[in-house]
């Protein structure tokens, strides 16, 4: 496919026909995407092809509290997970919740699972030290999962980056044998997408870009 053409059509697909990527396809797949740049060139990543159920299924089930928080906190007009306001969603109304399974189910069911880890200790993180969340990091692992997801599209497949799992990082790093410096960036359903869309609905050029300051946004 034309580059750009990928890049418009690469959408979050969460329904599969139940088609894997093929051995050589996956290969192919991550053979193209390890060329994302990172700080250094450290290329402090590894991927894991999750094809056993049981960790299937408990990726799924780690998902949930941080899944059901986002509709509860979306239900209450905030904009989830955000780290500046805090919400007014307790923890109690959390768990007494009822668990959204179908918002998880393409974690378990997706014929193809990846799970994108990176190492912390080589990760150049230059906003480490302001007080706030960390974005930086970011740069040095999330080139190289947008870049799984435009090389499984220009396969002819889909998949979707999920993070709800990630609030559950000491769960996650004794179910997939993570050292505590590993931390997981990413969980990447894949397969052939029941449906493909071409439009996507994106902020046009003249909202998102400014010259020599910011503005508020219109």
């Amino acid at each position: 496919m034309e580059l750009y053409e990928v890049m418009r059509t690469t959408f979050a697909c969460r329904e599969f026909t139940g088609e894997a990527l093929p051995a050589d396809v996956l290969h192919r797949v991550i053979d193209n995407a390890r060329f994302a740049p990172s700080g250094g060139n450290r290329q402090g990543w590894q991927i894991i092809n999750v094809t056993d159920s049981a960790v299937r299924d408990e990726l799924a089930n780690l998902s949930l509290p941080s899944a059901t928080r986002y509709l509860l906190e979306m239900g209450a007009g905030e904009n989830p997970m955000n780290s500046i306001t805090p919400s007014k969603v307790t923890d109690a109304e959390v768990a007494a919740a009822e668990r959204p399974d179908g918002l998880v189910d393409h974690i378990r069911h997706a014929p193809t699972l990846l799970v994108v880890t990176v190492d912390l200790s080589v990760v150049a993180s230059m906003d480490k030290d302001l007080g706030r969340v960390g974005l930086v990091s970011g740069g040095s692992i999330y080139p190289l999962v947008w870049n799984l997801l435009l090389a499984a599209r220009n396969e002819g497949y889909g998949g979707v980056m999920t993070t709800w799992g990630v609030a559950q990082e000491p769960a996650l790093q004794l179910l997939l044998d993570l050292p505590p410096h590993w931390a997981v960036a990413a969980i990447i359903p894949m397969g052939k997408p029941v449906k493909q869309l071409t439009k996507l609905r994106r902020k046009p050029v003249g909202e998102i870009f400014t010259e020599n300051s910011w503005r508020p946004p219109c």
